[in-house]
């Protein structure tokens, strides 16, 4: 039996250890969308060389981005399935495939077989990132919700540093001026990279087996008619007066509902602007410039003068303070609220990016940029990182919802795949003080549109949301 823990409503109290247990179990989808979207990083130096791809940047960039072109499907697949069968369900499909995923590209000894196996894998991601927020957000209270969204982040935060620290300690130090065939004949060249994905099977079965015990997410029950059900549900997590008060704003919310999934009413006039603005909000996420430090260590690093081996070893220290501030972050985004958490992000992200590309373009090298990288990525932890997922589960309304929340990811991994795939030939171009400096320009245009476009959500129920949106 869980016990009630009080927090104070208006009229009853919450349920927070029950709340906190069903988006723990949810989130750790985010949790394995973190690992297998980083493990790669850290394998690169030694698959690179098994399948001979070092030295081809579009072969490069293709493995990288084949999980990412995966996750374009998943959201795909979650926009067309998601209102139709439920956020459990595909949760559960989507731990399968990072299981399948995880064995199957360890185990892959021709290169088109690891691609097909990365795929599938962002099949999982593109559900798992899709759903895990939208779930928690349909089941806990408007007061917390922003909190318990951020789970989710921080779960992607554990699996990204999770895959950080299994990569460091799979691998086996790389002497200084090691080649490329001293690499491909080590240890780590020929069984140690598989060791990196194959370590995902154990987070990836627990999820699959966690998932079986969750509710159903309530507004789904409701919007298929199931209101007893949903009743039930929302009456564990608030208490009987809270349901009766959220049955009757969500019963209101779908009263025109055909309940039938439907792509076309995202082009409504009322509802396609928020709809823009929550892909536009997802673009910038993955462009902002953060991914490519984590994708791309080995470039970013190796560019600042450090070794293979420190390269692991810094990136686990990355890792540690994305944690650090994302767990900051979940105790500010329902007190400060989400647009000045946001504007805080991408205002101090342009600045430093501007340091480290004249730091960069004037051969500055060592622990001056390992610092800056560390203060970006903390404040991309603190801001942008949590706060985005926390304003795509709440901003669209509950008929379209999961449809809405379909197109802003499919966005979201769209822009990350471009991003994976185009880096190391853009890298080559203009070097990584180019790069720097071009992401520090969309850091600029991601802070104007946050401050002109972007309203406050805190505080407030994702129906009274839906009624300040939707006009």
């Amino acid at each position: 039996m869980w016990i009630t823990s009080k927090v104070k409503s208006k009229k009853s109290a919450y349920n927070l250890k029950y709340i906190t247990a069903i988006s723990l179990v949810s989130a750790m989808g985010g949790l394995l969308f973190g690992y297998d979207w980083v493990v790669i990083g850290g394998a690169k130096p030694f698959y690179e060389q098994f399948f001979s791809i070092a030295s081809q940047p579009f072969l490069q960039g293709w493995a990288i981005s084949a999980a990412l072109v995966g996750c374009v499907g998943g959201t795909v697949l979650s926009g067309l399935l998601a209102d139709r069968y439920g956020r459990k369900n595909l949760l559960i499909l989507a731990a399968v495939l990072f299981t399948v995923s995880a064995v199957g590209t360890g185990a892959s000894s021709v290169f088109t077989a690891f691609i097909s196996y990365r795929i599938l894998g962002g099949l999982g991601i593109g559900l798992a990132s899709n759903l895990s927020p939208v779930y928690i957000a349909e089941v806990t209270p408007a007061p917390v919700r922003g909190k318990f969204v951020s789970i989710n982040q921080l779960t992607i935060v554990i699996g990204i540093l999770l895959a950080q620290v299994v990569n460091w300690l799979i691998a086996q130090p790389v002497p200084e001026g090691a080649d490329a065939t001293y690499i491909l004949r080590s240890w780590n060249g020929q069984t140690g990279w598989r060791w990196m994905f194959w370590a995902e099977t154990v987070p990836a079965l627990l999820f699959f087996i966690l998932m079986w015990f969750v509710p159903e997410s309530p507004r789904f029950l409701a919007k298929k008619q199931k209101y007893n059900r949903s009743f039930s549900i929302l009456e564990k997590i608030s208490g009987r007066e809270n349901a009766n008060r959220a049955m009757e704003d969500i019963r209101a919310s779908l009263k025109n509902d055909s309940h039938r999934m439907n792509f076309k009413a995202l082009l409504s006039p009322s509802v396609f602007p928020v709809v823009l603005i929550g892909m536009v909000l997802a673009v910038f996420q993955q462009w902002c410039g953060i991914n490519v430090i984590f994708m791309y260590a080995e470039e970013v690093f190796s560019a600042a003068g450090y070794s293979v081996s420190d390269m692991l070893f810094n990136i686990v220290i990355t890792g540690s303070v994305n944690l650090v501030f994302t767990l900051i972050a979940m105790t500010l985004v329902d007190k400060i609220g989400r647009k000045k958490l946001m504007l805080a992000g991408a205002g101090s992200l342009a600045l430093i990016y501007s340091i480290l590309g004249t730091f960069y373009t004037f051969g500055l090298q060592g622990w001056p940029l390992l610092l800056l990288v560390i203060l970006a990525i903390a404040s991309y932890a603190m801001t942008l990182a949590p706060v985005t997922w926390v304003v795509l589960s709440e901003i669209f309304p509950n008929r379209v919802r999961g449809a809405a929340m379909a197109v802003s990811t499919f966005a979201l991994w769209t822009a990350n795949a471009i991003l994976a795939y185009s880096f190391p030939a853009v890298n080559k171009a203009i070097h990584a003080s180019g790069s720097f400096w071009l992401f520090a320009g969309i850091s600029l245009a991601g802070f104007l549109f946050i401050r002109n476009k972007l309203v406050e959500t805190k505080g407030k129920t994702l129906e009274q949301i839906e009624k300040d949106l939707i006009r």
